[in-house]
């Protein structure tokens, strides 16, 4: 197997309950990396790109790297469109075989959200895709996206028609998580979650896990968390990988040799989530 649909990859983390790391990569080094480690530790793996990150590269030298690395190895590997908030970037990201995308319509109104995520939703079935959805903002800026504080929450009610009746695939419930480092140990709404799951069978995806502890993850994936987002400490890793290498060989200018060790570092970091979220040989 190679690039799949986000519910081949989904479906056995959701049922069997075990987590599925997507990694917001943000140039060849890192999704080589992560799709690297993912074929070592026999783990599917979701790649997932922002909004800043399409518009600096494009979306189709995107999916080009994309689907030419995922051809070198057997494990199911999916790329995804992370909180996009403009539906003509969603579009375009379908129409040139991405496999799934997040619209956010976060920032709309409860309606408003409602109708454009359907409207993606079925545009998204033309091209054998599918949506994540997302109703509430997750605290935190995402790569430009979003704001310091979570949204209005709304009725859990409302979050179960939301999920039945758009049409996506998953969910991003609003659980107290945040993007970027915690400044103080969150509040995660367990219960709200266990609901949504409860009443529509549907996978949820975790935002905001950089820095979340090993207990957090494992009780969010046990009720039902099939997607977990890491960003921060993918960026963080990868930063602090090349400074560590420079600053040790302050004379050695070799961008191979540096590539390589950062390369390594990123295979290492994805292994370590592999683990944790209890993908790793499920592929």
């Amino acid at each position: 197997m190679t690039v799949v649909t986000l519910p081949e990859i989904m479906n056995p983390a959701f049922e069997n309950r075990y987590g599925v790391p997507a990694f917001n990569a943000v140039d060849d080094i890192t999704m080589d990396g992560l799709i690297k480690g993912a074929e070592e530790s026999r783990s599917p793996l979701i790649i997932q790109i922002s909004v800043k990150t399409i518009k600096f590269w494009g979306a189709k030298v995107i999916q080009e790297m994309f689907s030419n690395m995922a051809k070198r190895v057997s494990v199911p590997v999916a790329l995804h469109l992370d909180h996009c908030p403009e539906p003509e970037v969603a579009k375009e990201c379908l129409r040139l075989g991405w496999n799934s995308v997040l619209f956010d319509g976060s920032e709309l109104s409860f309606e408003e959200n409602f109708r454009t995520t359907q409207e993606i939703t079925k545009y998204a079935t033309q091209y054998g895709a599918h949506v994540e959805g997302e109703v509430v903002a997750v605290a935190g800026v995402e790569d430009e996206v979003g704001s310091e504080t979570e949204g209005q929450l709304i009725p859990v009610e409302k979050a179960i028609a939301f999920v039945k009746e758009t049409g996506i695939y998953c969910y991003a419930p609003a659980i107290g998580t945040a993007h970027g480092f915690y400044k103080a140990t969150p509040e995660i709404r367990y219960e709200r979650m266990k609901q949504v799951v409860e009443a529509t069978n549907t996978p949820m995806v975790l935002h905001g896990g950089s820095g979340l502890t090993d207990d957090v993850f494992q009780r969010l994936i046990s009720l039902g968390t099939a997607k977990v987002n890491i960003s921060t400490a993918l960026k963080q890793g990868y930063a602090d990988s090349f400074r560590t290498y420079l600053e040790e060989r302050p004379t050695e200018y070799n961008p191979l040799k540096l590539i390589g060790a950062v390369r390594s570092d990123v295979i290492k970091l994805a292994q370590y989530y592999y683990n944790l979220f209890g993908s790793e040989g499920k592929a």
